[in-house]
């Protein structure tokens, strides 16, 4: 008895002592919200009251603050991903649990949801002891659930070798600044800090201490949608981003993965009218730290979408406003266009916290590099001439060209928020869409050079079509899929192309009409304006190019973008030559599936890539080389500086041999090579690898002219041509046909050479004799200097 008496008494003293666990806690600060929570300063702790368990709710995670660094990738505002999770409790412990979205079974039938559910597995994201239960409710430490490293900081440093570091919790504490308690959600902050050994000089630039590396990680509690919701079907050719999975319940003669767009939640008050007001419109807040004139440009670029959504039947259903002074931008409640600072030039991103269950979008989130701006205002600054031979303040045309690109900017990563992918063929239809990169237009008007039209204004053609499919009602009467394909004919009519990232960026791709950062129709008549808009603002250039007082140095700077002004256009150019015309087609649609392109546009590519290994356009003019003396102390070299074989002195050789190089490989790609031999082998009306290579050795190593130093120019690009010969034909990704046509050139090339007498046919022809003796060996080292950063010029 006494024994019973006394296990008895330690269990009433152990319940005691857990159901006064709040009450045993000093001076708390009360929270109340979608979960209730405590803070207790003394020992900087959380407990956080978890009233339902089983209940779904959203988890996502942000960084607050930046490391400030676009190579790095670690930026303010940041989404980190989200995912439906929910309490389980299991003994003595309430587990965080994130149920597995990627395949379900969409039934009634209970049984048949269940045994998906058990053939994947889940995961437990976190496991919190119960420190006091009552009442159903429990009470939890969450201090440490926020004082992990949930972004991936440490891997992120880690996989970029910028050094090894692990959180230092000692260094690290709660940040109560937006933590926060909503109706339908809350928000939590933790100063974390990193620290280690910084490896490389990227880190100690942007880090007062590079040992020890600080920033703010945000965690959200979202309350999900309700069931209301209705999911739009994804189309490969509506320009969507989507969500799928698999649903086991489905039909066997029906596709197992299912196909979602993305799309905010948008409904008609009046459905009956064909104009009307949404119940609820999408609303996007802009950072009150951008500055003017960017806030300005900003909001009117944002505030196109609204075009469209006029379009399909919405009054005001898309708007754009400033944040309010009361509200934070990582408050999932509100989209949020956020104006971001690094150390260094970069990609500008749209990002959404999204529904994994549906597809819909809860919060859009956009952060735009603020250094972009500046890149634009120098572009135009290269481009004009003698822009501040007047006066040092004549800013305004530079200014204004800079900021049009911020408006497209700004729709442009809106439009990924609201559910779009990137339209890398939209350039070709008159600059049909903001989801394409643009390349700055520019004319020559009566000798110089005009900036009015280097951006578009307003929405797209394509975006109008875009939007209708994602967001337009379907009419009653007819069927979702029989709809959305009239919206697709309709565009097809039109002559709007989708093509997206994959077959746009790859240097060896083949699309002749999807390229990045390129104008006009017809890529190589382009690449011909370009190349004479380039050779006239070469022509202009000047000191007057900086203002007074600036080192010479700066002309340098100033002077990268303009020589390598038509490196974008040469890549879409250079992507006819074996290229093909293609679609992402479906059966019983009116797209062209895939074609050859003629042959005649494929030559005429190909002359007009030639031009770009030519001293005629290449050689700087000798008396603009007295414009870049060595590097003044103070303004060394950077990341988007010419590089220079030279030491401290320009390299007037140097920059025609790195453009040369960017050609040659786009033009000499392994892949491009294959699909010239094939497509030749197909149809002997089309080009092929023999054409290529004759025209190319004729136009480059075959034909040197001009007066010493242009044939220095075109020797030095020659040398460059020469080395991409050779390593095409023993390349790994070559195919054994590619590499036995390019060694029957080389054979050829070899008999010419020695039948030479001058020192460069002598030297390219012993560097042959020693390729041939070990190929799998050799290594023909020219030290071209590496290209300068260019993209993203003027965004993932």
């Amino acid at each position: 008895m006494r024994k019973i008496i006394f296990i008895l008494l330690a269990f009433s003293i152990s319940f005691s002592i857990e159901a006064q666990f709040l009450d045993n806690k000093e001076n708390l600060k009360n929270y109340e919200g979608f979960f209730n929570f405590h803070y207790n300063e003394k020992e900087d702790e959380i407990y956080l009251q978890v009233d339902e368990l089983e209940t779904e709710f959203l988890y996502t995670h942000f960084l607050t603050t930046g490391v400030g660094s676009n190579d790095i990738g670690l930026d303010r505002g940041q989404l980190g991903g989200e995912a439906v999770v929910k309490f389980q409790k299991a003994g003595n412990k309430l587990l965080l649990v994130q149920p597995n979205q990627a395949y379900r079974a969409i039934t009634n039938n209970e049984a048949e949801r269940q045994s998906v559910s058990e053939a994947f597995a889940r995961s437990v994201i976190f496991g919190f002891e119960i420190k006091e239960e009552k009442d159903g409710k429990y009470i939890i430490d969450f201090t440490p659930f926020l004082m992990q490293d949930t972004h991936g900081v440490a891997e992120t440093l880690k996989k970029g070798e910028y050094g090894a570091y692990k959180l230092d919790k000692s260094k690290s504490a709660l940040a109560l600044q937006r933590t926060k308690a909503f109706p339908e959600n809350v928000e939590f902050e933790a100063l974390l800090t990193f620290e280690g050994e910084p490896k490389g000089r990227t880190i100690n630039s942007v880090v007062p201490d590079a040992k020890n590396i600080s920033v703010v990680q945000h965690h959200s509690f979202v309350k999900l949608p309700d069931d209301k919701y209705e999911k739009r079907l994804f189309d490969p050719r509506s320009g969507a981003i989507y969500i799928s999975y698999m649903d086991y319940a489905s039909p066997v003669y029906e596709p197992i993965t299912k196909r979602y767009a993305v799309r905010h939640r948008l409904e008609k008050k009046n459905p009956e009218a064909e104009v009307s007001e949404a119940v609820e419109p999408i609303i996007y807040y802009l950072d009150p730290g951008t500055p003017e004139p960017v806030r300005s440009a900003l909001l009117e670029g944002a505030s196109w979408w609204n075009q469209a959504f006029k379009a399909i039947g919405y009054k005001d259903a898309f708007q754009v406003k400033m944040l309010p002074e009361d509200s934070d931008p990582l408050d999932v409640r509100y989209n949020v266009i956020q104006w971001v600072h690094r150390s260094t030039r970069g990609w500008s991103y749209g990002a959404s916290v999204v529904d994994p269950r549906t597809g819909e979008i809860i919060k859009g989130h956009v952060s735009l590099g603020s250094l972009r701006i500046r890149q634009d205002f120098m572009i135009a600054q290269a481009m004009l001439n003698r822009p501040f031979a007047e006066s040092d303040s004549n800013h305004e045309p530079m200014m204004e060209m800079a900021l049009a690109r911020i408006r497209q900017l700004s729709a442009h990563e809106v439009g990924h928020t609201i559910g779009f992918t990137h339209n890398f063929a939209a350039s070709t239809s008159d600059r049909a869409s903001v989801m394409d990169y643009p390349h700055a237009q520019f004319e020559l008007k009566n000798g110089n050079i005009d900036l009015v039209n280097a951006y578009d204004t307003g929405i797209g053609e394509w975006d109008k079509v875009t939007v209708k499919y994602s967001y337009s009602d379907v009419p009653n009467g007819m069927e979702e899929r029989e709809y959305l394909n009239s919206v697709l004919e309709e565009a097809n009519l039109q002559g709007l192309k989708f093509i997206s990232d994959s077959d746009a960026r790859a240097p060896g791709g083949a699309h002749a009409f999807a390229h990045l950062w390129d104008n006009g129709k017809d890529a190589a008549d382009e690449l011909e304006r370009v190349l004479e808009i380039r050779k006239k603002a070469i022509q202009n250039f000047s000191e007057d190019n900086i203002r007074k007082n600036e080192p010479y140095t700066m002309l340098e700077d100033v002077f990268v973008p303009l020589y390598f002004f038509h490196r974008y256009q040469t890549e879409a150019t250079a992507k006819l030559v074996g290229g093909l015309n293609y679609n992402y087609a479906v059966k019983g649609g009116p797209e062209a599936v895939v074609e050859h392109l003629d042959p005649d546009l494929q030559e005429k590519a190909l002359q007009a890539v030639l031009k770009t290994l030519s001293a005629d356009e290449l050689a700087i003019p000798e008396e603009k080389l007295e414009l870049f003396p060595p590097r003044a102390f103070g303004y060394g070299r950077d990341r988007e500086s010419f590089k220079s074989n030279t030491d401290v002195a320009f390299d007037a050789l140097g920059a025609p041999a790195t453009a040369s190089d960017m050609s040659l490989g786009l033009l000499l790609h392994p892949a491009r090579a294959e699909r010239l031999v094939q497509q030749h082998a197909l149809n002997k009306d089309l080009p092929g690898l023999d054409f290529v290579l004759d025209e190319l050795i004729s136009g480059t190593i075959k034909n040197v002219k001009g007066n010493d130093y242009e044939a220095a120019v075109q020797q030095t690009v020659n040398f460059v041509v020469f080395k991409h010969l050779l390593n095409l034909a023993v390349h790994k990704e070559a195919t054994p046909m590619v590499k036995a046509i390019t060694n029957a050139k080389i054979d050829s090339l070899a008999d010419w050479l020695r039948s030479r007498n001058d020192a460069v046919s002598s030297e390219m022809y012993r560097n042959i004799q020693m390729f041939r003796e070990k190929p799998e060996e050799f290594e023909l080292e020219l030290n071209v200097p590496k290209i300068p950063d260019g993209s993203p010029i003027g965004s993932y």
